[in-house]
């Protein structure tokens, strides 16, 4: 017994003393990043990201919104429920190299033929026709972990757990962007309908002119199919955004996890603010948050950890066994302590031989997969930073295109009453009135739309640094 109690210390020893990684992780790579971001009107460390989701919107009901869509929305519930299951995995993972406990315990009979060897030496010496066995035993099986495989298993699995957790916020930046455009777009479709109707009245009394002017024999039949046909296209416009309205409200519901209904909104889209300064902080700082970016790092993790387990495969394993227990072949002396105890400890090294090159192939294309990896974040850092610059770009543009659209709603507007006005005195056509409302419902709709995405950007701005957390 003092034996094999020595050769379970040094092949402990050995497992203990013996832990080392037969292959080197890669780092994550340094990506490369400018200084700052290309049209970043100010090169200031602070960024619209750093503001809490409650900061960063000011209208009262699309807070709401967004509060019950973080509570309710089914794709993030999905995500949560990812991130548990992940947790039952590296709980699992955690414990790989624990040794393996089994009890067991058997009892069996075996009648041996009169005419064998068994049959004759059983009623011989033992005076019976059958032979009993009884067992109760403890099984022990542990694994050395020599080369790190079990190491690598477990930063496998937290890597993975870790990718979970920052799947959740992707999904839940990408949620809080989607319910803000969503609401803007809303905003936008009110503001139109108003437009609409307003358009819509100016054309009645347009055409009722032309009907008093064609009485008097004044115009042609001519004047009263075009005066009609203004009107039918601003009374074209209501059902249509009643209909997109509807959509809208209906798409809001499924991303907040409601039946589908109406939205409230109190607001307005011309009281809607767009911030005047949308700093976007450093580049490095976007890095650091982006969710995107940081589950590609942790990809890396997981490629380095899937090499070191194929590399592993490749080296002898060692498994350490031992069993003890009450053995008889009588029922009645089974647990007649300590003659019946027994006692077995093994140990075994295990070398694949004709393996060799399937394990080879498995460890060339883990690296393989490993350097993809590396392309791969760096691609990801590189995508952050384009969308951000994009939305920059997007917002300092936006911006002089709303100034100039304003300008012009304005001229026309006051191009629709000197219209009116002359048209009623004689002075001007019909065709200068249809074509002074028709230009002016055309501006007054781009304003509106140039305004939704001013706000849409800038709520893209805030997701795109990785805020909404």
């Amino acid at each position: 017994m003092n034996t094999y109690i020595k050769t379970v210390i040094t092949v402990l020893t050995i497992g203990i003393l013996g832990g080392c990684k037969v292959s080197k992780d890669i780092p994550v790579p340094n990506a490369a990043l400018p200084e700052n971001f290309r049209n970043a009107q100010t090169s200031d460390s602070l960024s619209i990201a750093d503001q809490a989701i409650k900061d960063f919107f000011t209208e009262p009901e699309l807070k709401a919104l967004v509060d019950t869509a973080l509570i309710r929305n089914y794709d993030l519930q999905v995500a949560v429920k990812n991130i548990e299951s992940a947790e039952q995995l590296l709980m699992q993972a955690k414990l790989g190299n624990v040794p393996q406990l089994n009890l067991q315990l058997t009892g069996s009979s075996n009648r041996p033929s009169d005419n064998s060897l068994n049959g004759l030496s059983t009623s011989q010496f033992l005076k019976t026709t059958h032979v009993e066995d009884f067992n109760a035993n403890l099984g022990l099986t542990w694994e050395a972990d020599i080369w790190g495989k079990i190491r690598s298993q477990k930063q496998a699995a937290l890597a993975t757990y870790l990718q979970t957790g920052e799947a959740k916020k992707a999904i839940q930046t990408r949620l809080v962007s989607g319910v803000a455009q969503g609401y803007y777009r809303l905003l936008m479709m009110d503001a139109q309908m108003a437009i609409a109707q307003k358009n819509l009245g100016l054309s009645d009394s347009t055409l009722k002119i032309v009907n008093l002017q064609f009485d008097a024999g004044q115009v042609t039949s001519l004047a009263i199919q075009q005066a009609k046909a203004q009107q039918l296209v601003a009374a074209q416009l209501i059902p249509k955004l009643q209909q997109d309205i509807t959509i809208q409200e209906n798409a809001l519901s499924v991303l907040t996890g409601r039946l589908p209904g109406t939205v409230e909104r109190l607001a307005s889209l011309d009281k809607a603010k767009v911030p005047a300064r949308n700093s976007a902080g450093y580049p490095s700082a976007m890095v650091s948050r982006r969710p995107d970016v940081k589950s590609a790092e942790l990809s890396l993790a997981i490629a380095n950890a899937k090499v070191g387990v194929a590399k592993a495969s490749m080296y002898p394993s060692l498994s350490i066994t031992a069993s003890g227990g009450a053995n008889s072949f009588r029922a009645s002396n089974w647990f007649n302590i300590p003659a019946s105890l027994f006692g077995v400890v093994s140990g075994g090294i295990t070398q694949p031989i004709f393996q060799k090159r399937q394990l080879k192939t498995q460890y060339e294309l883990a690296k393989i997969d490993r350097e993809k990896t590396v392309i791969q974040f760096r691609q990801s850092v590189l995508n952050a930073v384009t969308e951000v610059s994009d939305e920059l770009v997007k917002i300092e543009k936006l911006k002089l295109q709303y100034d100039i659209s304003k300008d012009r709603v304005n001229i026309l507007q006051q191009a629709v009453k000197n219209a009116n006005l002359l048209f009623k005195s004689g002075m001007a056509t019909y065709l200068e009135v249809i074509t002074a409302q028709s230009n002016s419902l055309q501006s007054e709709l781009e304003l509106t739309a140039i305004k939704t995405a001013q706000l849409n950007a800038t709520v893209e701005l805030y997701r795109t640094l990785g805020g909404g957390l």
